[in-house]
């Protein structure tokens, strides 16, 4: 960094990714920032600048050492390496820039009088995280995958039985369990139950997304938002707007002649049976089948595949799909996992959120097993019946998607 470029900064102040510090603070201070910035998206603390941005310099001598043994060799974790390096001005005065990048291993503490705190940025300063916040940033960093939570009040009785039997049996080619005490046991070992002290199993999250009969009974995010208007913005004249419940599976059957069928479908079939003549439209002409020809505003396949990956319930927060006259947009609630980044995925990098739930769905072919539905069909689908490409936003609260709508031949 040049004096300039560091002035320039200063003159920018303080915000979500830039801290000043004084030369005589303390250790666990400028711990502090740094772990906060590290739980967000990276950033710099400058040492050597008073809150208001003037410079008054370092004194301290060796800082480099300080920094990178004490400061960050005792009182953060896990590790971290930052990048170091002191400007020189003008008139002879020093600052030192500590660059963080985003950490790959949250959530980052700070050690200190036998604890471990846990910030994070909030605008311009830096805080305690929030119980909310703090989950957020184990499963973001994947120490803690929050679809094998309990749901409290639940029980085998939510689940649909005959949906359990059907992938144990026909899908994994399983012994289908014979008591109340068996199906517990079993259903533990898979994630989608979990044990607990003062009495029988409650059903985990996946558990109730998955095989629950009515999901949002128990968790109120399940499910999923459906909003349709006619203009290219918000307004009051919806001209459809329901929030769909139900088991993200479908119930297969065995036909007479052996033949397997589907007897009930799962949320993703209902969300797509209700959005259909809004995402589509049917030609006025029949086909050689005698039957209309639909055209369709969105590739189909692109849209399935964009809608199972959305589907995450495990934060605070509804899945919510909505058509707009000229987009369709798709926000799933949280942050994207693992340090993963809308540039990675769409290079093709694979970081499930909810592996659990990518299983299950794998395993009844909704899903491909490469994992590279972004990348082969969501990106060149559209671009190919659009003319545009889908754009994807990924922030600390949601991950949205936009799909531009394609004209349709009259």
């Amino acid at each position: 960094m040049t004096p300039n470029e560091l002035l320039l900064l200063l003159r920018q102040g303080e915000n979500s990714g830039v801290e000043f510090k004084r030369d005589d603070l303390r250790a666990e201070q400028l711990a502090r920032e740094v772990v906060a910035l590290a739980n967000f998206q990276g950033g710099r603390v400058i040492v050597g600048v008073e809150d208001d941005g003037q410079i008054s310099g370092i004194q301290r001598p060796d800082l480099e050492r300080w920094v990178m043994d004490t400061v960050f060799g005792r009182f953060i974790h896990p590790q971290l390496l930052p990048y170091y390096e002191e400007i020189t001005l003008d008139n002879g005065q020093r600052v030192a820039v500590i660059t963080v990048l985003t950490g790959t291993a949250k959530p980052y503490v700070l050690r200190h009088n036998q604890r471990e705190d846990i910030y994070v940025r909030v605008g311009s300063t830096s805080q305690l995280a929030t119980r909310e916040q703090q989950a957020a940033l184990f499963a973001s960093g994947g120490l803690l995958h929050a679809e094998v939570l309990p749901v409290s009040g639940s029980g085998l009785a939510d689940l649909d039985r005959s949906r359990l039997t059907d992938y144990l049996g026909r899908v994994l080619d399983d012994e289908v369990p014979a008591t109340d005490d068996d199906w517990h046991s079993r259903l533990c070992g898979l994630g989608f139950m979990t044990e607990r002290a003062d009495g029988p199993p409650v059903c985990t999250i996946a558990g109730t997304v998955l095989f629950a009969h009515r999901p949002r009974r128990l968790l109120r995010q399940a499910g999923v938002r459906w909003m349709a208007f006619a203009g290219n913005d918000l307004d009051y004249q919806a001209l459809d707007d329901t929030v769909l419940d139900g088991p993200l599976v479908g119930l297969w059957s065995r036909s007479a002649q052996g033949q397997v069928f589907r007897a009930q479908p799962g949320l993703v079939e209902q969300l797509l049976e209700r959005a259909t003549p809004f995402l589509s439209t049917e030609s006025a002409e029949l086909a050689d089948n005698l039957r209309r020809e639909r055209h369709w505003h969105y590739p189909p396949d692109a849209l399935r595949e964009a809608l199972l990956n959305a589907l995450d319930w495990t934060r605070p927060g509804e899945v919510e799909l909505v058509r707009f006259g000229d987009r369709l947009t798709l926000t799933s609630p949280g942050a994207m996992q693992n340090s993963m980044t809308v540039a990675k995925m769409l290079a093709g990098q694979r970081s499930a959120r909810n592996p659990i739930l990518v299983e299950v769905m794998r395993d009844y072919g909704y899903v491909e097993a490469r994992g590279m539905g972004v990348r082969r069909k969501i990106v060149p689908q559209v671009r190919t019946l659009a003319g545009r490409d889908a754009e994807y936003e990924a922030t600390q609260d949601h991950v949205r998607l936009t799909l531009p709508a394609a004209a349709v031949p009259r």
